[in-house]
């Protein structure tokens, strides 16, 4: 998935905007690491396309809202065994 950055950036929010998806779950469609996702959408993205980055930051501030729900689920998972 090298090349062109903003392009990358782009397909990145297109993509976690659609599925409502996680940075970590774009990440692994991308074949990129949390880290590069993170730098494309919070520094690289706003510079060119800032309507897109305001959409795609409403998303990831939505599953920030949420995280702290879907551990709690993850770990009663784990110790139910389910």
């Amino acid at each position: 998935m090298k090349g062109n950055i903003e392009e990358r950036a782009c397909r990145m929010a297109q993509y976690i905007i659609e599925n409502r998806t996680t940075v970590r779950a774009a990440a692994q469609a991308f074949g990129i690491s949390k880290s590069t996702v993170h730098k494309d959408l919070a520094e690289r993205l706003p510079a060119f396309n800032r309507t897109l980055y305001l959409q795609v930051k409403a998303v990831l501030d939505e599953n920030k809202a949420q995280r702290h729900i879907r551990g709690g689920i993850a770990t009663r998972k784990k110790y139910k065994g389910v």
